[in-house]
């Protein structure tokens, strides 16, 4: 770093103050400010942990943390599953890998308030009417119950994010040595044993990245929460972010909302730095 020169500082420069101004400052305060009762302009009492100790007696709050963490769970195995699948498959010698690759990561693009509202149209009427033309009492009501809510979440997350993690896959499947692969067919290794010993080894580092960024991004997720069952039925699908929010802004509880993004804060760290740890030491090994 004391090699950098000049112009390189300059260019960091900006990037420094916002991400202070952003995020550093406004993380040290929000965290003062969760030891008071801070109502979003004022703050008239010092209370010290009593705001962390109420948070962790509130079975709404536990809750939704106890929902999240399952969201996050299923939803991180079935990303890299579906990610690295349509990976293998668009780096496969077809003729329309390309236009394959367009359309699954076309869902992405698409913001999550609109497709929470997609696929609650999907769920609610063209489930509803395929189980009335069928008799499939399951494909009624989808949302109605905290169970089907879930995999209604599961499946829209896994339809619009499968494709990103898929584009991480294909850089690290596509920089894999051809002689590896060749070498082993002429040994006479099946497609498996060619994928378990040389290409998952070899796309260690990408599911390491994948896991990180899907795992994040499960529990920070709001809008497709939102807009899709909007925490409901009677707050069972209330995931963190969201409750959070609510409470911050429905409940006027700024200070008490803040203490609960601090302890979100540090379960989410926690979380993503053990598993990148681990991923790590595995490559190490592989």
């Amino acid at each position: 770093m004391r090699n950098r020169s000049l112009a390189f500082w300059l260019f960091l420069t900006p990037v420094i103050l916002g991400l202070g101004v952003v995020v550093v400052i406004p993380f040290i305060y929000g965290f003062i400010y969760s030891f008071t009762d801070w109502n979003g302009l004022t703050t008239t009492e010092f209370l010290g942990f009593e705001n962390y100790i109420n948070l962790f007696q509130e079975a709404e709050f536990m809750n939704s943390i106890w929902f999240t963490i399952k969201f996050a769970f299923v939803s991180v195995i079935l990303l890299n599953i579906f990610g690295l699948g349509l990976a293998l498959l668009v780096t496969r010698k077809l003729k329309t890998s390309n236009l394959l690759r367009t359309i699954f990561f076309m869902p992405n693009l698409i913001g999550g308030l609109i497709l929470g509202f997609i696929w609650q149209f999907i769920f609610i009427s063209v489930f509803g009417d395929i189980g009335d033309l069928t008799g499939i009492e399951g494909l009624q009501g989808w949302l109605a119950t905290a169970n089907t809510g879930f995999w209604g979440l599961v499946i829209l997350t896994a339809w619009q994010m499968a494709g990103y993690i898929m584009i991480i896959y294909i850089a690290y499947l596509e920089n894999i040595p051809k002689d590896l692969i060749e070498a082993a067919k002429i040994d006479g290794a099946s497609g498996f044993q060619r994928f378990k010993n040389i290409t998952f080894p070899l796309v260690a580092p990408a599911f390491t990245i994948s896991m990180f960024l899907t795992l994040s991004m499960a529990f920070k997720i709001y809008d497709q929460n939102l807009s899709l069952t909007g925490g409901g039925p009677a707050n069972q699908t209330q995931m963190v972010a969201m409750e959070i929010v609510n409470t911050a802004f429905s409940d006027n509880d700024m200070a008490y909302a803040q203490a609960k993004a601090v302890i979100f804060f540090l379960i989410v760290s926690v979380v993503a730095l053990t598993q990148v740890y681990y991923n790590k030491k595995r490559e190490v090994e592989m």
